[in-house]
């Protein structure tokens, strides 16, 4: 059917993104018409026919354990079983049904959960009122479904995540901001060692003073003797207060007077594009963290924070269903 790849790619001469499952219900749809097939089939074709990049056919989503393209139509794919528009005749396997051909045949310009909605058995299931909290989700009295009804309940879920990990890395930031300094330096040590720097061993962090520290403000040892060392310099500043190149150039200092080859630089601020310049070209090994990656990696590594509730997701177990021999 050569008018239908000719109209999939009407206006997408260049390379483009993934769209959202619901612009992916059409294409799908007019494949699944062309008889029974998989969704890596379907995926290919409309990869081929957006002209998407080998980048964007591999991209993954966040969990890192499917493609994003494949999240999307597998997502339409069941979207449109539940209108009756798709059936699985065999395991991993989907063909339009008639309805499907006949939705098809009156040539529509979108499928979208605004159409679904008209047919009995999808309202039944989708229910949106019950899956989303706030009328603010809900399709717009205009008929057009609003940005949240355009991801995927895995997208939805992942962005309701990642509005939670940003409130929690303000926080993180305004409680350090409130605390004194020398709780600061010795937030950053412990970060450390929760990094496994230093190994499991007594003794591993030791915070130094505020004064005649040698330009540091923290050491990691990381055999038991001592013999390689992180020193740490922390440096608790105001959003406003970015660190330029000269605080970095003195802990550097700092460090070749130790003899130390390896340092780490956190602040609560940020860092200037001359002084991440600078680091990348020293013999010493030297990190900068800033706010934000500080925040993220004391969410990832539990410093300062504790779970609060764990949601585990189960999937379809295919292989326990399958009768083959």
């Amino acid at each position: 059917m050569p008018l239908i790849r000719a109209s999939l790619i009407e206006g997408h001469k260049q390379p483009m993104t993934i769209p959202d499952y619901q612009k992916l219900m059409l294409p799908v749809l007019r494949h699944a018409a062309e008889g029974e097939t998989r969704v890596p089939e379907v995926a290919d074709r409309i990869a081929d026919d957006l002209g998407l990049s080998q980048d964007a056919r591999q991209q993954m989503l966040p969990s890192g354990r499917q493609r994003l393209l494949h999240n999307r139509i597998h997502w339409a794919k069941f979207y449109m079983s539940k209108a009756g528009l798709i059936a699985s005749p065999t395991r991993g396997r989907f063909v339009a049904t008639d309805a499907g051909k006949t939705l098809l045949a009156s040539n529509p310009s979108l499928i979208d959960v605004n159409l679904l909605m008209k047919e009995p058995s999808f309202r039944d299931f989708y229910k949106p009122d019950a899956i989303n909290a706030t009328a603010e989700t809900l399709p717009s009295a205009a008929g057009s479904p609003r940005s949240e009804d355009r991801r995927t309940p895995e997208e939805q879920i992942e962005a309701a995540y990642q509005t939670v990990v940003s409130a929690l890395r303000a926080d993180l930031l305004e409680r350090i901001a409130q605390n004194s300094p020398t709780f600061f330096e010795q937030l950053i040590v412990d970060l450390l060692v929760a990094m496994r720097y230093g190994g499991s061993h007594e003794n591993a962090a030791a915070q130094l003073g505020p004064s005649g520290d040698g330009g540091v403000d923290g050491v990691i040892n990381e055999d038991r003797l001592g013999l390689d060392r992180v020193y740490v310099q922390a440096k608790r500043h105001a959003v406003t207060n970015t660190v330029g190149r000269p605080d970095v150039q003195s802990f550097v200092g700092s460090l070749v007077g130790l003899g130390a080859t390896k340092g780490v630089f956190v602040t609560t601020s940020t860092f200037s594009a001359h002084a991440r310049e600078f680091v990348k070209h020293l013999p010493q090994r030297v990190i900068l963290i800033d706010r934000q990656r500080l925040a993220d990696l004391m969410i990832e590594h539990g410093v300062g924070v504790r779970s609060s509730r764990t949601i585990e997701f189960k999937r379809l177990d295919e292989d326990f269903f399958s009768e083959d021999d």
